[in-house]
């Protein structure tokens, strides 16, 4: 993975049926999706990082300190983690200031209460301070969690699909504050979820779980843009690119999104200028030509360069990875039209983008 790996985590766990193997370097800023069906190990993994579960063959270390090896074990409550899970699990005979109060007392090295005060800001739940978890929304509750879990002055923060028991009007009023906290946290957060638009929308990097073992490894672009183990979130393979709102067209209600190596034009959400946010582009979205083409609906074309190509899951496809400035792509196209453009390595060729997702 990246450079900037400090979170050594090695652990083999045996139990009848299933077998968690894994030998990771993760890193230790941002945000790292752990991402597969369920059974595919990732609670498991992150349990096993908890120390709420013992593998017999683990070593763990985060930052430099030996959290797990062959001769230690640090129980939970001394391993300087946040963990937040699926449900909120607040105490409901304490308000939502005595919930965090109580967070900060169980730890070794609490937040101050300046530092305690910009969470409550971040995650918006100043007014909640006097509630009593019965009165919050679903989504309230969650972030009241995730405020906990950082009253402890965490290390690092474990997230277990923590948006999985939400319905989806309130799975989109959490991640925002998800989303701002991936910007403002200098800590490294571990976050499980099977759920495509989360990862796309908060990863940076991302493992793939499959069967108890890692199957990719990796900073999230250029993880989905690889051609021999083809990633998908949810419906197809694809990118996720990091881009800012550099124009707007108010007359059609679009935006055009700049990234490293390019523009396109997206829906517009009502983000600033300047916002920093993602698109996501779907391989089966992307035609290609050899020339620029006039006199299309299209609105993006790019000019790329073809990386590579591979065999598809059908005998009629083929998957096409190019190269647009610093940015992968990935193009599903008929093998008779691959043929046709005569494609190869170092070609010059002009990619037209059906359709463009903002995801943040």
């Amino acid at each position: 993975m990246s450079g900037d790996a400090a979170i050594r985590a090695r652990f083999r766990l045996d139990w009848p049926g299933f077998v968690l193997d894994v030998d990771l370097n993760l890193p230790g800023q941002g945000v790292t999706a752990l991402f597969g069906h369920s059974g595919s190990g990732k609670t498991t993994l992150l349990r096993c990082i908890a120390g709420l579960e013992r593998a017999a063959e683990g070593e763990l270390s985060v930052r430099g300190e030996v959290w797990q090896d062959a001769t230690r074990f640090l129980p939970t409550h001394r391993r300087p983690l946040g963990y937040v899970f699926q449900e909120a699990s607040l105490f409901p005979h304490l308000s939502v200031r005595g919930n965090l109060e109580y967070g900060m007392k169980r730890s070794r090295e609490p937040l101050a209460r300046a530092a305690l005060d910009d969470v409550v800001e971040l995650l918006g739940i100043g007014r909640l301070l006097e509630r009593r978890p019965e009165q919050l929304s679903g989504g309230e509750r969650q972030r009241v969690a995730i405020a906990r879990a950082l009253a402890v002055k965490p290390r690092l923060l474990l997230m277990d699909e923590p948006l999985a028991a939400l319905d989806f009007a309130r799975k989109q009023e959490v991640l925002p504050y998800l989303e701002r906290l991936h910007d403002e946290l200098e800590i490294p957060v571990l976050y499980v979820s099977h759920a495509p638009d989360e990862v796309a929308r908060l990863a940076d990097h991302i493992i793939v779980m499959q069967d108890g073992c890692a199957r990719a490894a990796g900073p999230l672009g250029d993880t989905l843009a690889r051609l021999d183990l083809p990633i998908r979130l949810g419906e197809d393979v694809g990118v996720v690119l990091d881009a800012v709102v550099a124009a707007r067209d108010a007359a059609w209600h679009l935006v055009e999104m700049a990234f490293a190596g390019g523009r396109v034009w997206a829906r517009d959400n009502g983000q600033p200028l300047g916002h920093r946010g993602r698109v996501r582009i779907l391989a089966r979205d992307v035609s290609l030509a050899r020339a620029p083409v006039a006199g299309t609906s299209i609105l993006n074309t790019l000019s790329a360069v073809v990386v590579d190509s591979v065999d598809d899951g059908h005998p009629a496809l083929v998957l096409v990875k190019l190269r647009v400035g610093d940015s992968p792509l990935l193009a599903r196209l008929t093998r008779r039209s691959a043929h046709a453009l005569e494609l190869a390595p170092g070609q010059q060729v002009y990619a037209q983008i059906k359709a463009v997702a903002l995801v943040g």
